[in-house]
């Protein structure tokens, strides 16, 4: 998939905005209120780009965004990619410091701000070497201070002309620097070339486009939901954008604006199921919804299938490896948990092998780490040769997830291997107590994690979302998994809350709920 040099190249950004149409209704952005055409969101990406030029932004200089889900944020980076230059985008819910180790390391040239992000991208001025250009997405807010933040970007691009403006890309120029989530550390930057683009839109048209598709996205821009964004821009459909997740505007949109497409990591798929207003509201018109990115419950997707209808599709895959496996809509049979609990066959273009701690390849149905060659692989880590070299090895991207791969093909994911709690007698799996948990008739959502004690065994705790009206004990849960899994997966601590931390992307935030946790905490009953 991955796209050669030469004429047959084309910038991912032409084949988007060659692409646009909005459909029937002729809108290819909806932002609360404003309603975006074809004409004039094309005419917003080339103003930026030329207006980007007259700054210096160009091939081989990095534009870090700080922004939200924006109709500006689309364009800024089709712009900066039409320059041939790459971005950085950032997580908007990362700690100051993370975010900006993350703009010195891709050594930031202009930072893109959203107006309502003006306090934190000061606050990141102060913390990284100088940056070139400061440039705002509005009005420039003062950020309690002169002299002001930076220029206003959308008045520079509104002395620009908007006809086309050729792209200065090639195939194999940086395109973009994508860290990963940081719920396991600190984030690493996964390099990405125009080539590497090309081929990934085409796929992604492929998996998860369709014709007079309408797609919510409530998740980041800066995550997986941005590049599904672009994938439907091009099949000439319609991109409705929530600026933050709210299930019941989630489920007034679907009906308002007829939405068929929606992109949900199970978390946020449960809270949606949940919420008071899915038992009425109208999602007739949902044609996929996919989720991913994180472990799913069997138990709540056959749930999200009895009350959405055949219409779920989860996606496996990572940053560095490109899209791995799918799970199609008609394959979740919601009497078949064995078959929920997997992640699908692998994609054609594909090859996945479970290799063991040696790098031996191991037979069907055993379990080891999940290895993947494609044309959709990375190019490596940014600035970082050595990481780089432990998991790219002769074309194979060690995903540091352990798996399996049944007799019929399906890939099962059974843990993150930095998940993976060491008890004495042998290991537990995170996800299959997270699974067996969420059995529970008393428990909605779980996340299971392990902290290391004194004595240097690690314990396992859980954290447990529970029912409305539900109250039960942390023994009565032990005894469940004492007696339904065996002793060996039994919590050593069970934490009830209201909701589970989340990462901007919508994964239980393990990092946060490990770092406030102690090996002697009690239960809370």
């Amino acid at each position: 998939m991955k796209a050669t040099s030469g004429p047959e190249f084309r910038n991912y950004v032409d084949i988007v905005l060659g692409g646009l149409s909005g459909g029937s209704g002729g809108e290819v952005l909806v932002s609360g209120e404003r309603r975006l055409g074809a004409a004039e969101f094309r005419s917003m990406v080339y103003r930026l780009a030329r207006a980007l030029r007259e700054q210096g932004v160009g091939p081989g200089r990095a534009v870090t965004l700080l922004c939200g889900n924006l109709p500006e944020t689309i364009a800024v980076r089709y712009a900066v990619n039409l320059l041939g230059a790459h971005f950085n985008h950032l997580y908007n819910r990362l700690a100051p410091d993370v975010q900006a180790q993350m703009m010195a390391d891709v050594e930031t040239y202009a930072l893109v701000v959203d107006p309502r992000l003006g306090e934190r991208a000061a606050q990141l001025l102060g913390k990284v070497p100088p940056v070139e250009h400061v440039l705002v997405l509005g009005p420039v807010p003062e950020a309690g201070s002169e002299p002001p933040l930076g220029q206003d970007l959308l008045a520079l691009a509104d002395k620009q002309p908007a006809t086309p403006l050729p792209s200065a890309a090639h195939p194999d120029d940086l395109c973009f620097i994508r860290h990963s989530g940081g719920t396991t550390g600190h984030p690493k930057g996964v390099r990405s070339t125009f080539g590497r683009m090309e081929g990934s839109i085409a796929l992604t048209q492929q998996l998860f486009s369709g014709t007079g598709r309408r797609d919510l996205v409530c998740t980041p821009l800066s995550h997986a939901a941005g590049f599904i964004a672009d994938a439907t821009l091009a099949a000439g459909g319609t991109v409705v954008l929530h600026y933050a997740f709210e299930p019941a505007e989630i489920l007034a949109t679907v009906a308002r604006e007829r939405i068929t497409n929606i992109m949900l990591l199970p978390p946020l798929l449960y809270q949606v199921l949940d919420h008071p207003d899915a038992a009425r509201a109208d999602t007739s018109s949902l044609r996929q919804i996919t989720y991913g990115g994180t472990p799913s419950s069997p138990t709540r997707i056959a749930e999200a299938v009895r009350r959405f209808g055949p219409v779920l599709q989860q996606g496996y895959g990572q940053f560095e490896a490109g899209a791995v496996s799918v799970l199609p809509a008609a394959e979740h049979d919601p009497d078949r948990p064995d078959v929920l609990r997997t992640a699908g066959r692998v994609v054609p273009g594909v090859e996945v092998e479970i290799r063991d701690e040696t790098g031996a390849a191991l037979p069907t149905g055993r379990a080891g780490e999940i290895c993947v060659r494609s044309g959709q692989v990375m190019e490596g880590y940014w600035k970082n040769p050595e990481l780089t070299a432990q998991v790219m090895k002769d074309g194979w991207v060690h995903t540091g997830d352990l798996g399996h791969l049944d007799e019929h093909g399906y890939l099962s994911v059974v843990d993150r291997i930095k998940d993976m709690i060491a008890v004495v007698g042998g290991h537990v799996y995170t996800t299959e107590l997270e699974d067996f948990l969420n059995t529970h008739p008393a428990v909605r959502h779980s996340a299971v994690y392990g902290v290391r004690g004194d004595g240097g065994h690690e314990r396992i705790h859980a954290d447990v979302v529970t029912a409305s009206g539900a109250a039960p004990t942390a023994e009565e849960l032990r005894t469940w998994v004492r007696e339904g899994r065996g002793a060996m997966y039994e919590p050593d601590h069970i934490h009830f809350t209201d909701a589970l931390p989340l990462t901007d992307a919508g994964k239980p935030d393990k990092k946060a709920l490990r770092a406030a946790r102690t090996d002697r905490d009690a239960d809370r009953v």
